[in-house]
């Protein structure tokens, strides 16, 4: 299979933050004014909403542009490394101890 396009990877993205949210394709659609088909085809890759739209899925969402975009962005790895960050901020010392191990074990490897 060949790999996601751009609009694919930011759709996929926006579905998960809108799942994450608990809010229904439908639900969500009339939120930001589109069709629930047309949201559906956004979150499949198959449109690109224009800018406005965007800008009212971000902000309905209560997300930045760096968490819908943080897959597509050269730089999208400092997001992501950011939410990794306060995920282990959340855990007990011993469950952030085993995700260090598991961490430096996964690096060790690639060096």
């Amino acid at each position: 299979m060949s790999e996601k396009t751009i609009e694919q990877k930011i759709g996929q993205r926006i579905q998960k933050l809108r799942k994450a949210k608990g809010y229904t394709q439908q639900v969500f659609a009339e939120m930001i004014g589109l069709s629930t088909n047309y949201l559906s085809d956004i979150e499949r890759g198959n449109s690109t909403p224009r800018m406005e739209k965007f800008v009212a899925i971000i902000n309905t969402l209560g997300c930045s542009a760096d968490d819908v975009f943080m897959d597509v962005i050269d730089y999208g790895y400092k997001v992501k490394a950011s939410r990794i960050s306060e995920q282990l901020d959340a855990l007990s010392d011993e469950e952030r101890a085993k995700v260090f191990a598991v961490l430096e074990a996964l690096i060790s490897k690639t060096e």
